[in-house]
């Protein structure tokens, strides 16, 4: 990690920043979730760092990266992510992204079908359901926005007692990012969670568009998992060549909890290529 590099760069008019482990290597690309940042990804880009020139970005509102007032939804977010991609002259990146990751590199993958090697999923949320979303989900909605607002007046011990109580088998690696990136955050990102706009209204036909090899990473809906069986059934119609893992005994944090399995699954899926 003392030899990673971090930068900014202007895409479509955010000031973005990311790190990079650098080396003359096939370029990864890692997009965090909606409270994480780019270096919530540490103990990914430290196992693929051999292998693969590592860029972990930080998506406007996260992390050292700007937070314009508006232009919170899918499509903006990932034209700013290919736009990092061109100025850094990534060729052919594979993008592996978490929960809002994952739906930004489907997203990505559908706007630019010839940009990504290939694409990793871990367990977006199914915002490609033709259903109306349940009661229950949008209260998960509600409690997700309120939850955000208090993150920042939590203090650094606050964060750690409330991981180690919820998720006791995070190790260290994996809960300092995660703590840190809650400081770093900014509650503009609440618009992509209230915007009605925030998913493409062509997201089926988007997904169609879709033709680098894909893999989803699932697991355990009992546990805290997004995605149903039903979910990815879905996905599927539009997304033919899917290929999914399903790792047990884990929740919506698969590779926090079950670290050694995912990065198998995805080194696994890597060399396959």
């Amino acid at each position: 990690m003392d030899q990673w590099t971090t930068g900014y760069l202007v895409s479509h008019g955010t000031k973005l920043h990311y790190y990079r482990t650098g080396g003359s290597k096939h370029p990864l690309v890692l997009i965090h979730g909606i409270t994480d940042d780019g270096l919530c990804w540490t103990p990914v880009a430290e196992l693929l760092t051999n292998e693969y020139d590592v860029v972990m970005v930080d998506v406007r509102a996260h992390g050292k990266s700007d937070a314009p007032d508006s232009g919170y939804d899918y499509k903006t977010i990932a034209d700013e992510i290919v736009g990092l991609i061109n100025e850094l002259k990534l060729e052919h990146p594979l993008v592996m992204g978490h929960s809002m990751g994952a739906m930004l590199s489907l997203t990505l993958a559908g706007l630019y079908p010839g940009l990504p090697r290939a694409i990793i999923l871990e367990d977006p949320p199914a915002f490609w359901r033709t259903r109306l979303p349940s009661q229950e989900e949008l209260d998960g909605r509600a409690f997700m926005k309120t939850w955000i607002l208090g993150l920042k007046r939590k203090a650094h011990a606050d964060l750690l007692k409330d991981i180690h109580s919820a998720s006791p088998s995070w190790s260290e690696d994996e809960a300092s990012p995660w703590i840190d990136s809650k400081h770093r955050l900014s509650h503009k990102i609440i618009q992509l969670i209230d915007s009605p706009d925030a998913v493409p209204a062509n997201f089926h036909e988007l997904l169609q568009q879709i033709t680098c090899p894909t893999l989803l990473i699932i697991a355990d809906h009992e546990l805290g998992a997004i995605l149903t069986d039903e979910d990815v059934t879905e996905l599927q119609r539009s997304v033919h060549h899917l290929e999914r893992v399903q790792i047990p005994d884990a929740g919506h944090n698969i590779r926090r909890e079950q670290f050694f399995n995912y990065m198998e699954s995805v080194q696994r899926y890597l060399k396959e290529l």
